[in-house]
């Protein structure tokens, strides 16, 4: 039988104990064995595995040796419980071994769990779990995760009480994420709010969310976005120590005002505007470009990109002699002047 896309994620959070298989299949291996992870796990429990309740089979062995879904599947362990017997990076190849396994299943043993790259509608594999009277199949696909899926996420990581603006942060944030990155930010959220009862507030997604070349140069670019050319100088001699580049910091410059520009120019104006931009921007940060972006107008910061671009331009520039920082630290001067006009 298929799974629907909406009828997935609510049995791999509570699959039922007495159907013989399951196919997981998708393009992308990191979605198909998060959700591998998440049936498995709510089949034989978090012990499961170690009570070797688990038997994992790569399909390239279960080639060499046919009998070992089988035995697998029959076998007996020495403590109780559900048994899995789990078939790893599946093909057509090893579509007749595991139909011989269905058809032996008795209830009480092991269920099949078949994990697969992208299939075809005509993959043996496919066809025997879709037209199974006791099995399931599921395509997993590149879609962003859905609310019910980001909420489960956070109650897997002990995270019950979440701001809107917090949820609104979570959502844009696993749009940009792959699967993998957006439940260690999950796991890391847990950790960072564990023991405190106050509600997941957007500073708390900032501080747990993914660093960027671009976070990390945060201050310079606000001082120039804010007009504070006095403060240029002190933090570019900080910048320089630190082995920044003058390419990197004008490329830098370049996203951040393209950034301010996207929500200036947004028909639904900027308030609009910083919620549709990617990739997204999150908490205290958020609000700050926001202001910027408002204070700024479109009119003056497409002149800075073309400013920033001008400058793009001379650093690559072979006839460039100039200390290619300083040229860099000029244009930033401007830019802050522009913004005090």
């Amino acid at each position: 039988m298929k799974l629907s896309g909406r009828d997935a994620p609510g049995y791999f959070a509570r699959p039922e104990p007495d159907r013989a298989g399951l196919l997981i299949h998708g393009t992308d291996g990191m979605r198909v064995a998060l959700k591998r992870q998440e049936v498995i796990a709510a089949l034989i429990g978090p012990k499961g595995e170690e009570e070797m309740r688990l038997t994992r089979i790569p399909a390239a062995e279960l080639r060499k040796d046919p009998a070992m879904l089988l035995d697998a599947v029959k076998a007996q362990g020495f403590f109780p419980g559900p048994r899995v017997a789990f078939v790893e990076d599946a093909s057509d190849a090893v579509a007749p071994i595991v139909t011989d396994a269905l058809s032996e299943w008795q209830p009480g043993d092991a269920q099949v769990i078949v994990t697969a790259g992208q299939l075809k509608a005509a993959s043996k594999l496919r066809k025997l779990f879709e037209g199974h009277a006791n099995a399931y199949a599921a395509a997993i696909y590149d879609d962003p995760p859905s609310r019910a899926e980001i909420e489960a996420a956070l109650k897997a990581a002990g995270l019950h009480d979440i701001s809107p603006d917090a949820m609104r942060d979570l959502t844009a944030l696993a749009r940009e994420l792959d699967p993998g990155d957006f439940r260690q930010t999950m796991e890391k959220l847990g950790l960072f709010k564990l023991g405190d009862s106050a509600p997941v507030s957007p500073e708390d997604v900032a501080a747990c969310a993914p660093s960027s070349t671009e976070a990390e140069l945060d201050d310079i670019l606000n001082i120039v976005a804010e007009a504070r050319s006095g403060e240029i100088g002190p933090v570019m001699k900080r910048l320089r120590a630190q082995g920044v580049q003058p390419v990197t910091l004008c490329i830098t410059a370049t996203r951040h005002f393209r950034t301010l520009y996207a929500a200036a120019s947004d028909p639904g104006g900027p308030a609009q505007g910083i919620g549709r931009v990617r990739p997204p921007v999150f908490g205290p940060r958020r609000d700050r470009m926001l202001r910027q972006a408002q204070k700024w107008g479109a009119p003056k910061l497409a002149d800075a990109l073309t400013l920033l671009t001008d400058t793009d331009l001379k650093l690559r520039s072979a006839g460039q002699h100039a200390p290619e920082m300083a040229l860099v630290e000029r244009t930033l001067i401007r830019l802050a002047m522009l913004a005090a006009r």
